[in-house]
């Protein structure tokens, strides 16, 4: 039976509590990752010393979660998470247990815990892995399994559900049967999550390797329609077309196409919503359904997800912006005044998220993606900024400052004018300088009917 190769910090971490006569062990996905060959520096750890019996041993020890017999130990630089063997009362709102009680018993701490193959023990001294539920086996199997009565598991905490699927999704592992069955059963218990942690197993899933195996599983279960029921309604609704699956199907493959190409997490997301707004407004046609102004309605619905689930403010922006401009129509006929608009409407920073979203979009349709015509705008793109085109407001020749010399009074008319100022520099270059834009200012005003002018 090999052994888990325990780092040395963590075994002079573990000597403190074997000289006070505790044991120390790493559990959980650390050890599953190393049956599995995989890499996993994210341990997490139990002991049979108590919280306060943790603080006596070490000289910075941080109470995080101290009434669930949680400490963070800062020990060498690092933090070690180490929690008390427990078990624990019932559950009243699917997440937190009424009480917990420590215990010394490392079998009974094993089994109030979620999956066989998360129930794994590693002692910090030998490396001596312990398994007591079958985890061994379900790996070998590459089944996920909730230990025990999987609806106890899933009351206990509903959180479980989503795990589940991000686990499948990391490993390419199938849900054991009774387990998807306790999932369906509990799902509505999600609701009583927090977003945000709704948000961290979710974003988890979509930037694994498969997210298309959790997205299935959370389709399957009915999680989807109760947490994503804008995603879940584009489920049966054909597009037609050179499309040959429906909404959603679609919107899953082009994720996954994403996450096969390695391509980053709000460029995922954007996939993942992308069509999201055609089941709102589609027109049925003969041999093809239509989806005019879909991807507005994908934007804003994909704003009120991550606003649900509490996402970063960059990080709404950017997927939102994604999913408002995935359906740009470069043509080979585009002047460079087109381009340079372009440009200024995508974000020079959020242009190279965008092809990659086309080129995921393209291969869930095509299973490739003929990048000729992205080649030749990101070509165009590249000779304009080598001419060093004013591509936005900031790149003008003059400022708010400058017109307010002229005599046009701070305010909204300021940035009424710069706008009209790049819109002239955007179709032609030559016109970005000073004298020239502040004589286009003076004509601007003098139509409309600004008389304060020096």
């Amino acid at each position: 039976m090999n052994a888990f190769q325990v780092p040395s910090a963590i075994r002079r971490f573990s000597s403190r509590f074997k000289e006070a006569g505790f044991s120390l062990y790493i559990v959980g996905g650390a050890i599953r990752d190393f049956l599995l060959g995989l890499e996993s520096e994210d341990y997490d750890f139990t002991t049979d010393a108590e919280p306060n019996e943790v603080m006596a041993l070490f000289g910075h020890v941080i109470p995080t979660g101290i009434e669930h017999g949680t400490v963070t130990v800062v020990f060498e630089k690092q933090m070690f998470e180490v929690t008390t063997f427990r078990s624990e009362g019932s559950y009243f709102d699917g997440r937190h247990p009424s009480s917990v009680s420590f215990i010394r018993n490392l079998e009974e701490d094993l089994k109030r815990r979620d999956f066989t193959i998360n129930a794994f023990a590693a002692d910090c001294t030998s490396g001596t892995i312990i398994d007591l539920n079958g985890g061994r086996e379900d790996l070998k199997k590459k089944v996920i399994r909730a230990i025990g009565v999987p609806q106890k598991r899933f009351e206990e905490d509903a959180l479980r559900i989503m795990r589940a699927c991000r686990i499948a999704s990391k490993l390419d592992f199938t849900i054991e049967p009774e387990t998807l069955k306790a999932m369906a059963e509990a799902k509505e218990n999600l609701k009583n999550v927090s977003a945000e942690r709704i948000r961290e197993e979710l974003f988890k899933l979509v930037d694994s390797p498969y997210p298309t195996v959790g997205l299935a599983y959370m389709h399957r279960s009915g999680v989807l329609t109760t947490l994503l029921p804008t995603l879940a309604k584009g489920d049966g609704i054909e597009q037609g077309g050179m499309h040959h699956q429906d909404i959603l199907q679609h919107n899953i493959a082009a994720c996954q196409a994403a996450a096969t190409m390695g391509f980053p997490l709000p460029v995922r997301l954007a996939c993942l919503f992308h069509d999201m707004g055609k089941s709102e407004v589609i027109m049925h046609g003969e041999g093809r359904n239509t989806f005019y102004n879909h991807e507005t309605v994908s934007a804003k619905q994909t704003q009120s997800i991550m606003d649900g689930l509490k996402a970063s403010r960059e990080q709404t922006r950017i997927v939102s912006h994604l999913v408002r401009e995935h359906m740009f129509n470069y043509q080979s006929s585009w002047t460079d005044s087109a381009v340079r608009r372009f440009i200024n409407k995508v974000g020079l920073e959020d242009i190279p998220l965008l092809f990659q979203v086309r080129i995921a979009d393209q291969i869930a349709i095509h299973g490739r993606a003929d990048t000729t015509l992205l080649d030749e705008l990101q070509e165009r793109i590249e000779s304009i900024l080598e001419a060093r085109d004013a591509l936005g407001i900031k790149d003008l020749a003059v400022n708010g400052n400058d017109l307010m010399v002229l005599g046009i009074p701070k305010g909204k008319m300021i940035g009424e004018i710069l706008s009209y100022l790049l819109e002239t520099v955007l179709d032609d270059p030559a016109q970005n300088t000073r004298d020239q834009l502040l004589t286009i200012a003076r004509s601007y005003c003098s139509r409309v009917g600004t008389t304060t002018l020096s």
